[in-house]
């Protein structure tokens, strides 16, 4: 039986699994195996280096909706820990929502965008977030929060996007606790994993170009801090736009 915890008063907003690594990991190298959230059957393993405050991350995936796009970001100012996939929430049959686990893995810190802006300002820019399973790969820099997070073992990945009800697609009655012109399945957690230091020995190819973080003017959806107010422009427009014109693109 799920247990309940309680919803945040706000929120700014691997494929295969990596064994047991060992605790004497070299300084800089971080890991985390991320496991499913809302029954979603994703896993994941993120793998990154952070030099100063350059961080050089990868990410691959399974079990993500195929044909859709899926926020992704590295959260930070909370207890550092994921929620249990037995934990219940505020969505549609006790699904987990965003803000229902905020407490514990905390706001977003950096948004894993492809291209362009990594602040928490594109938490929610789907048209730059991968699509599916694809692998993500990129190398920017990030605050110095963020940085202190990851070093300090409480900066946690987590991956959005469940289809719940199994029907191919971002549906269902009950909206999103961070853009009620969207279906709660296009925001919930599908997986999270806390990155700490470990060694790896190659990161994952086969990832998106790099980018320097920084794109003036970008019109994506923003989300606010955690105890701020969320700021989410036209994500909404833009999820389903960004949804559309990949289903086009693979008919």
């Amino acid at each position: 039986m799920r247990k309940s915890i309680p919803a945040a008063a706000a929120l700014a907003l691997g494929a295969f699994p990596l064994a047991a690594l060992p605790a004497s990991a070299a300084d800089g190298t971080y890991t985390a195996n991320l496991t499913q959230l809302n029954d979603s059957g994703v896993t994941s393993t993120a793998m990154a280096t952070l030099d100063g405050n350059t961080l050089d991350i990868s990410i691959e995936s399974q079990g993500l909706l195929a044909g859709s796009p899926h926020a992704q970001h590295i959260h930070i100012g909370g207890m550092g820990q994921c929620p249990s996939n037995d934990d219940e929430g505020s969505g549609a049959d006790g699904a987990l929502q965003v803000s229902d686990a905020a407490d514990q893995y905390g706001m977003i810190g950096a948004s894993l965008t492809t291209e362009g802006d990594t602040s928490p300002d594109s938490g929610l820019a789907v048209d730059r977030f991968p699509v599916g399973d694809d692998s993500y790969q990129r190398s920017f820099e990030v605050s110095d929060d963020v940085a202190a997070a990851i070093e300090d073992g409480t900066a946690v990945v987590v991956l959005h996007g469940v289809d719940q009800n199994g029907s191919g697609e971002y549906d269902g009655e009950v909206m999103s606790d961070l853009d009620d012109s969207l279906p709660e399945e296009a925001t919930n957690p599908a997986a999270c994993g806390v990155l700490t230091a470990g060694q790896m020995t190659e990161m994952p190819g086969g990832g998106v170009e790099t980018g320097g973080g920084s794109t003036a003017g970008m019109e994506e959806a923003g989300l606010a801090a955690l105890g701020g107010t969320l700021l989410v422009g036209g994500a909404g427009l833009g999820l389903l736009a960004a949804r559309r014109r990949t289903a086009d693109e693979r008919s």
